[in-house]
Parts: structure tokens; C-alpha cells; sequence
């Protein structure tokens, strides 16, 4: 009887013992789907409503209510300027429609510096930056880069005319403006379909440039080197004239041989009038 008692006692301790690792195996799992719900719930970004644009826009187009879209953006990220309600877009006061400023793609973020105001013209005053000027310069299909400029673009101003007096005189090209970006071909501030060869083309230049090109305009011809898209290098001083296009030498005249100097001293002998030769000494 005391072996039966004996061996149901171990017996339920042994269960006991397996209920006790099985509970403490269950008790860890489920803390770890906790710990692992936590964590998540912690990486959770807060997020808010943006509009952002449902196709490419592009300059001059009128922004209409299919054009938006509401989205969920992370509140860290939003850009500044970006709307936020759609009575901020089309305000219910009115029936005029904003206009495209600047290139949107689809699915980015709409933003007040890149329309109008609903109403309001796109001119080439919106394209100018704050202390910038419009400055218009004529160019043919040589000068212009066969037609191939669009606004936005960036350009290299080179200037030819004629420098020096007399013998120096001489035409010359030098790079006067770097990197000026263009804000207009024609009449076009937007994009401009195929190659077009333009008659003038609008820069956007501080005061002090618009009087160089001014001066350099009046003075001489002007020609356009159209610069990368993805290049943001800054050319260096360039000025060539006919001499160094065709790697001529200046003339560099022969040193003249000094004449040896003859010192001498008059003298009378009776009523003769000698000249005498004595060493110089200076």
C-alpha cells in the first residue's frame, strides 16, 4: 500500500512539475507577443492629410479638383507650404481656379510655391526670385544653340567684339555670365515643343548683370553655351583672340647692338683744332 502511495505521489509531482514548465513556456511566449505588440505600436509614424497631385503637371496648366488627391503623410516629413484641406486649394469664396507655377509630378505634394493664387496669372514675374531681373537677349539659330533651349535651363554668356587701338586692335571672345538660367524662349515662360529656333531668350540676372549684358549687347555679339542638366560646375575665366586661337607668337623685335662709344678731347695745336681719343669714364 505505502509502494502505491509512493509511486502516485511521484507521479503527481511529475505532472505538477510538467504544468509548471508548461504554464511558464506559455507565460513567456504570450510576454513576448506583448513585448513584439509594444515595439510595433512604438514605430507607429503619426500621420496627416496631405494632397498631393493625381498626374504630371506642368507649367501654365489650371489646377482642378480631379488634379488632387487626399493622403496620409507622415507628420515629420510634411514639406513646408504643402495643403493640407481641400477648401485650402479651391476656396469656397470663389470659382477661380489656381495655375500651375513649376512642374509637379504625379503623386507629390502640392505646394503653395508652385501655384497661384486661385485667379491669378502665371506671368514671368513668378519666376523671378526675390533681388532678380529680366533681361532679354537676342540670339539666331547659331548663337540660340540650333533651338534647343527651354526655360529653366542654364546658359554660359560669351561676348565677341573688338578691343585695343592700332596694331593691337583686335576681335576677341570672352565668357562675361556663367550659369544664368533662362526663364523664357520667345514669348514662352512654359515648356516648348521640339526645337524652335528663338529670336531672343529671357534670363533672370541681378541689376549689376543686367548692365554688363546691356553693355556687351550694344557693344559686340553675344552667344549662348547651353550648360548640363546635372552639371554644377562654374567655368573658369575664358577670353581668346585670334592669336591664341592659331597659336601665333607675338613678334618679339631683335635686341639692338649697342654702339661702341668713342670718348674724345679737343685740343689746339697752334691754329689747329685736334680731337684726341681718351678712355670714357662713364
Amino acid at each position: 500500500m505505502r509502494m502505491v502511495f509512493g509511486l502516485v505521489l511521484l507521479v503527481g509531482i511529475a505532472l505538477a512539475g510538467g504544468a509548471v514548465y508548461l504554464a511558464k513556456g506559455q507565460i513567456g511566449q504570450y510576454q513576448a507577443a506583448l513585448n513584439r505588440a509594444e515595439m510595433a505600436r512604438q514605430k507607429i509614424v503619426p500621420t496627416e492629410t496631405v494632397y498631393v497631385a493625381t498626374r504630371a503637371l506642368k507649367y501654365g496648366d489650371r489646377l482642378a479638383a480631379e488634379d488632387v488627391r487626399a493622403v496620409d503623410f507622415p507628420v515629420t516629413a510634411i514639406p513646408e507650404g504643402a495643403f493640407k484641406t481641400e477648401e485650402e486649394i479651391f476656396p469656397p469664396t470663389t470659382e477661380e481656379l489656381r495655375v500651375i507655377l513649376r512642374p509637379i509630378e504625379k503623386d507629390e505634394a502640392l505646394l503653395a510655391v508652385k501655384v497661384t493664387a486661385p485667379g491669378e496669372d502665371a506671368g514671368i514675374t513668378s519666376r523671378l526670385e526675390r533681388g532678380m531681373r529680366a533681361f532679354a537677349i537676342k540670339v539666331d539659330v547659331s548663337s540660340g544653340v540650333s533651338g534647343f533651349l527651354r526655360p529653366g535651363d542654364r546658359v554660359d554668356v560669351y561676348w565677341t567684339g573688338r578691343t585695343g587701338r592700332g596694331n593691337e586692335a583686335g576681335e576677341v571672345t570672352k565668357l562675361i555670365e556663367a550659369g544664368v538660367k533662362l526663364i523664357a524662349v520667345d514669348q514662352s515662360a512654359g515648356e516648348v515643343d521640339g526645337a524652335t529656333i528663338a529670336r531672343t531668350v529671357t534670363v533672370a540676372v541681378n541689376p549689376n548683370q543686367v548692365g554688363a549684358l546691356a553693355q556687351a549687347q550694344s557693344t559686340g555679339r553675344l552667344s549662348l553655351s547651353l550648360v548640363g542638366a546635372g552639371d554644377d560646375t562654374i567655368a573658369s575665366a575664358v577670353q581668346v583672340n585670334q592669336r591664341s586661337l592659331l597659336g601665333i607668337e607675338a613678334e618679339v623685335a631683335a635686341p639692338v647692338a649697342e654702339k661702341e662709344r668713342v670718348c674724345t678731347i679737343r685740343t689746339r695745336k697752334g691754329a689747329e683744332v685736334v680731337e684726341l681719343p681718351i678712355p670714357c669714364t662713364n
